[in-house]
Protein backbone atom coordinates (compact mmCIF):
# COMPACT_ATOMS: atom_id res chain seq x y z
CA UNK A 1 0.00 0.00 0.00
CA UNK A 2 1.31 3.28 -1.06
CA UNK A 3 1.52 5.63 2.04
CA UNK A 4 -0.33 9.42 1.76
CA UNK A 5 3.13 10.95 1.98
CA UNK A 6 4.70 8.98 -1.08
CA UNK A 7 1.42 10.43 -2.61
CA UNK A 8 1.99 13.84 -2.26
CA UNK A 9 5.68 13.77 -2.88
CA UNK A 10 4.69 12.06 -6.35
CA UNK A 11 1.77 14.58 -7.07
CA UNK A 12 4.11 17.47 -6.27
CA UNK A 13 6.87 16.19 -8.06
CA UNK A 14 4.59 15.69 -10.89
CA UNK A 15 3.62 19.15 -10.42
CA UNK A 16 6.73 21.03 -10.63
CA UNK A 17 8.00 18.92 -13.68
CA UNK A 18 5.02 20.09 -15.33
CA UNK A 19 5.68 24.13 -14.17
CA UNK A 20 9.26 23.37 -15.48
CA UNK A 21 8.41 21.92 -18.78
CA UNK A 22 5.88 25.36 -18.71
CA UNK A 23 9.05 27.36 -18.19
CA UNK A 24 11.11 25.81 -20.85
CA UNK A 25 8.65 25.45 -23.39
CA UNK A 26 8.13 29.40 -23.19
CA UNK A 27 11.69 29.91 -23.57
CA UNK A 28 11.97 27.81 -26.57
CA UNK A 29 8.93 29.22 -28.23
CA UNK A 30 5.20 28.24 -27.57
CA UNK A 31 3.89 24.63 -27.70
CA UNK A 32 -0.04 25.32 -28.78
CA UNK A 33 1.72 26.23 -32.40
CA UNK A 34 0.93 30.29 -31.89
CA UNK A 35 3.91 32.14 -32.84
CA UNK A 36 5.93 33.69 -30.12
CA UNK A 37 4.63 37.03 -31.09
CA UNK A 38 0.64 36.56 -30.76
CA UNK A 39 0.16 39.16 -28.56
CA UNK A 40 1.81 42.07 -31.40
CA UNK A 41 -1.10 43.07 -32.99
CA UNK A 42 -2.21 44.79 -29.39
CA UNK A 43 0.77 46.88 -29.81
CA UNK A 44 0.48 47.69 -33.16
CA UNK A 45 -3.14 48.56 -32.77
CA UNK A 46 -2.28 51.05 -30.14
CA UNK A 47 0.60 52.77 -32.25
CA UNK A 48 -1.47 52.78 -35.30
CA UNK A 49 -4.54 54.85 -33.07
CA UNK A 50 -1.82 57.49 -31.59
CA UNK A 51 -0.60 57.99 -35.27
CA UNK A 52 -4.16 58.26 -36.08
CA UNK A 53 -4.88 61.07 -33.11
CA UNK A 54 -1.39 62.78 -34.12
CA UNK A 55 -3.01 63.31 -37.79
CA UNK A 56 -6.48 64.14 -36.94
CA UNK A 57 -4.87 66.79 -34.53
CA UNK A 58 -2.73 68.03 -37.05
CA UNK A 59 -5.84 68.45 -39.91
CA UNK A 60 -7.93 70.04 -36.79
CA UNK A 61 -4.70 73.05 -36.89
CA UNK A 62 -4.79 73.10 -40.40
CA UNK A 63 -8.90 73.13 -40.62
CA UNK A 64 -9.01 76.01 -38.16
CA UNK A 65 -6.23 78.41 -40.04
CA UNK A 66 -8.10 81.04 -41.75
CA UNK A 67 -6.75 80.75 -45.32
CA UNK A 68 -7.98 77.20 -45.48
CA UNK A 69 -11.37 78.50 -44.05
CA UNK A 70 -11.40 81.13 -46.97
CA UNK A 71 -10.51 78.50 -49.49
CA UNK A 72 -13.31 76.07 -48.23
CA UNK A 73 -15.88 78.74 -48.14
CA UNK A 74 -15.21 80.23 -51.52
CA UNK A 75 -15.35 76.34 -52.90
CA UNK A 76 -18.90 75.59 -51.25
CA UNK A 77 -20.11 78.73 -52.65
CA UNK A 78 -19.15 78.32 -56.15
CA UNK A 79 -20.55 74.75 -55.72
CA UNK A 80 -23.62 76.16 -54.60
CA UNK A 81 -23.85 79.18 -57.75
CA UNK A 82 -24.15 76.39 -60.40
Amino acid sequence: MVSTLQRVAVGVGGVASSAGTRVLDGARGRTDGAPRDAGMATAEYAIATIAAVGFAGLLVVVLRSGEVQELLLGLVRRALTV
